[in-house]
């Protein structure tokens, strides 16, 4: 067993002035499978860099092991993929990376094959198998199924769960809960490790911002009731005071001594339940700080005259001579919420631009109702450059309604000003589901929205679009998200 000690670590990128960790400390077990949870921009992908030592920090931290880091730069992707492997571990024994691959589903064919002739799917399966070959090395795995398909994600599951001892950055409540005996969480406040899998860390969470919830509305009702009670005595040590100074009372002078006495007692209650108000607000300031505010977001659908918004007949489509939709048939009716799953190169992705009009070469018969409004948020987030502003102008966008969705989804204000292409991918992300929830469309379009997106968020997402129930026709990977959202599914093979 070793240990990795972080001790007052402290870290700033160049040009902020706001810390992304200041002064935290705390000790990690390198035979944990550790999850590591947070809102995006939280430091997640940072603090990966910052144990490999790719950036300078102030603090200190050790460790007994050498650490990996997924995913890793690949320097041929012409290559045969097994140069890919050695890229990423180091020499190894062969025999090694066959036991390695064929946990995760691939054969040694791979390993001759080009890098590049392989999918993502078998490219991340590949790279994650070299995590764990060779020993004393600590694997930091941040976010490796955004390219897996389900099947693909139940088996980086049950090969991880394996597993003793690594780092894993993932958003995939299904995935960390199959996997992961500790949750390290990077909250709004500090930094918390908890034992257990994501759901009983989530179990744990509810249960502390429940308890401090109440606890803030019971000392907010005690500081009002302090406060009329401080006035009451205040007043009445005034109004017993002025009476030393009064006229006879049935031939009798006042006892000033007496009424002096009891104004004082007056004026010592009053400065008593002040100091217990005091407390109150103390205790107060203590609570809510990592309660992560996850405000309900709104959706106007517009809603079209017809029942079908899109429907396919013998839909087939093709690139090359080679078919990778044949003979598809489905109807999508307003208000259905519709997944199209299947594995990676399935045609999902290919199916969705066709919908959206661009150029994809099929036959049979698709039809779109007429006038039908579309959003779309894509797959890729690469295009996103330059000022968020300029994005909002190009799309013809409501600035503050873009902008008041990103805050409600955990978006810093202090990214407004930055440029994109030094957001982080989650909020990237987060930048075109904005945009697509500020548009008014018949149809919503999304190409796996949920790619480096956080667990917050996604659970926003969620309550959302049950809430407003708008035509959605989706791609996407998160069996919990799906199985909460899809009312219908379209099955590519």
């Amino acid at each position: 067993m070793s240990l990795i000690t972080v001790s007052n670590l402290t870290f700033a990128y160049d040009g902020t002035y706001d810390n992304v960790f200041e002064d935290v400390s705390f000790q990690l077990d390198t035979n944990w499978r550790l999850g590591l949870v947070g809102r995006n921009g939280r430091g997640k992908t940072t603090f990966l860099r910052l144990l490999t030592g790719g950036l300078e920090y102030q603090g200190r931290i050790s460790a007994g092991v050498d650490f990996r880091y997924f995913p890793v730069a690949v320097r041929d992707a012409d290559a045969p993929a097994r140069q890919a492997a050695e890229d990423a571990c180091g020499s190894f024994e062969p025999w090694e990376l066959t036991r390695e691959l064929n946990l995760l589903g691939l054969s040694e064919e791979v390993l001759e094959r080009p890098f590049r002739t392989l999918s993502g799917g078998e490219q991340t399966r590949l790279l994650l198998a070299a995590m764990f070959l060779g020993e004393d090395a600590f694997p930091l795995i941040d976010e490796p199924t955004n390219h897996l398909d389900r099947e693909g994600r139940a088996r980086v599951a049950s090969y991880l769960r394996r597993k003793d001892g690594f780092l894993l950055v993932s958003h995939d409540r299904t995935l960390l809960d199959g996997c992961i005996d500790h949750v390290l969480s990077l909250n709004r406040a500090g930094i918390d490790l908890q034992r257990g899998n994501f759901s009983d860390w989530q179990r744990e969470r509810q249960r502390q911002d429940d308890f401090e919830r109440a606890e803030n509305e019971k000392l907010r009702h005690e500081i009002d009731r302090l406060d009329a009670a401080a006035r009451r005595a205040s007043g009445w040590s005034d109004r017993v005071e002025r009476t030393k100074y009064g006229s006879k009372n049935s031939g009798l002078r006042p006892d000033r001594g007496y009424i002096g006495h009891k104004a004082a007692k007056m004026m010592q209650r009053s400065k008593s339940i002040q100091s217990r108000r005091e407390n109150a607000i103390s205790e107060k300031s203590k609570l809510l700080h990592n309660i992560e505010n996850t405000e309900a977001l709104k959706l106007s659908p517009l809603v079209h005259p017809k029942a079908v918004l899109a429907a396919a007949q013998g839909l087939s489509i093709s690139y090359d001579d080679r078919t990778i939709v044949k003979d598809l048939r489905f109807e999508l009716r307003q208000g259905e919420r519709m997944v199209i799953t299947g594995g990676n190169g399935s045609g999902k992705t290919s199916l969705l631009r066709l919908l959206c009009g661009e150029s994809v070469p099929y036959t049979g018969n698709l039809t779109l109702a007429s006038n039908l409004k579309i959003s779309l948020v894509p797959q890729t987030t690469d295009f996103l450059r330059g000022g968020l502003n300029n994005l909002i102008e190009q799309r013809g966008l409501d600035e503050t309604l873009v902008k008041a969705i990103l805050r409600k989804l955990g978006f810093p204000r202090v990214q407004f000003e930055k440029p994109m292409e030094q957001y982080s991918a989650g909020q990237r992300k987060k930048v075109l589901i904005a945009a697509s929830l500020s548009e008014k469309a018949h149809l919503y379009i999304w190409d796996e929205p949920l790619n480096y997106i956080d667990v917050f968020s996604r659970m926003q997402l969620e309550e959302l679009l049950l809430k407003f129930q708008p035509t959605l026709l989706f791609v996407e990977h998160d069996a919990a998200f799906c199985e909460k959202i899809a009312t219908t599914e379209i099955a590519l093979k």
